[in-house]
């Protein structure tokens, strides 16, 4: 459920700067194919991979950790 709902944002925001997929990958230095991936709320990307496209895309990500009761 989560990887759908960040695939869905990062697809939104490059859709609003109208930018093509190919060339978001280019700019955060991702392959096309784990973007299309992380679109589809598909695959498991890495921190590292989410904050290359938040910083491309001018967003922030932030992690909340929440305790079970």
């Amino acid at each position: 459920m989560l990887a759908k709902t960040i695939g869905e944002t990062i697809k939104n925001r490059r859709k609003e700067l109208s930018i093509t997929q190919p060339h978001l990958a280019e700019l955060a230095n991702v392959s096309t194919n784990t973007l299309y991936k992380i679109e589809r709320g598909q695959g498991n990307p890495s921190l590292d991979v989410l904050n290359k496209l938040a910083e491309v895309l001018g967003m922030e990500l932030t992690l909340e950790v929440k305790k079970k009761h």
